[in-house]
């Protein structure tokens, strides 16, 4: 009988029929009770957990094991950014099986939705966000996709911190171009998974305390970036010529689609390379990539 907590991609359900299996943690209860009547009255969705602060967070998900946490920011004692490192650092580590994890809060604020990030939370939304693009997203990154809030996305794109190209077939706003498909639903991105949870510390700056939140990854134009580590530059240099060239059109915001068009290459080729590249790199999506572009240097701010 196959084991309902290891399946073969560490983030997805236990199998095909089984709902997705959701842990709240927020710490005002009717908070959590509000997302969970939601949740539950989707036949595919399933709230297996509740937990009011972070430390709760950790000992919930090592006990039930959820496919996502909806993770609230500012809690007492440990915050929702340290909780989503602490958690990722234990399914690096073996100890859980890596949840995706969404970063939901009140407060609309970039330091936040950075500080998550680089954390290795695979969205960032507000709580007043419509109840049917939760449910959306949550289903969007137990697939492998990424999500941020509207709001937050058009302030990254114009501090030229995460950058996208248009949408080819609505108003919607990705934050980039999926590594699969060139399709997007609503903020969503779409990338394929690989097996670590988040970008190692050594690939992207540690996550920030949102109550203290620093300017150092916080690029403008001119601004210089950050002297390169050792394995920053290790994983650079396990990068083929054609792997940077790739990397650097996707920090610019380009779509596979324009990546196909800039290099002249075939589209399952430019798929290789994106693969390719979150396997290096160490990173769960194309969101990941494009910071660590930034930070490495392949990818000036202002490009």
């Amino acid at each position: 009988m196959t084991d309902p907590h290891a399946p073969a991609s560490p983030h997805a359900p236990a199998s095909s029929d089984a709902p997705i299996r959701v842990a709240l943690v927020d710490d005002q209860s009717l908070v959590r009770a509000g997302f969970s009547l939601v949740i539950d009255s989707q036949t595919d969705l399933r709230v297996v957990g509740q937990a009011g602060d972070g430390h709760e967070a950790i000992s919930l998900v090592t006990r039930v094991q959820p496919d996502v946490v909806l993770m609230d920011v500012r809690m007492p004692g440990l915050d929702g950014i340290q909780a989503t490192s602490r958690i990722l650092e234990l399914a690096d580590a073996g100890t859980v099986r890596a949840p995706r994890i969404i970063v939901l809060t009140t407060f609309d604020e970039d330091e936040y939705a950075l500080a998550a990030l680089r954390g290795g939370a695979s969205g960032f939304l507000l709580k007043d966000v419509l109840p049917e693009i939760l449910l959306d997203s949550i289903r969007t990154v137990v697939d492998g996709g990424a999500v941020i809030a509207p709001s937050t996305t058009r302030r990254l794109l114009d501090t030229q911190l995460l950058l996208s190209s248009a949408p080819d077939d609505g108003p919607s706003m990705p934050v980039d171009g999926p590594a699969d498909s060139d399709s997007t639903r609503h903020t969503t991105t779409t990338a394929s998974p690989t097996t670590s949870g988040h970008v190692p510390a050594s690939a992207s700056p540690s996550a920030q305390s949102p109550a203290a939140p620093t300017s150092a990854h916080t690029p403008t134009t001119g601004a210089s970036h950050p002297p390169l580590d050792p394995e920053r530059t290790r994983i650079l240099a396990s990068l083929t010529p054609r792997e940077r060239e790739v990397l650097a059109l996707v920090g610019q915001g380009l779509s596979n689609a324009e990546i196909v068009d800039a290099l002249v290459l075939a589209e399952p080729t430019v798929k290789t390379h994106m693969s390719r590249i979150l396997m290096k790199l160490g990173a769960r999506d194309r969101v990941q990539a494009v910071i660590f572009a930034y930070d490495a240097g392949i990818v000036s701010p202002g490009a």
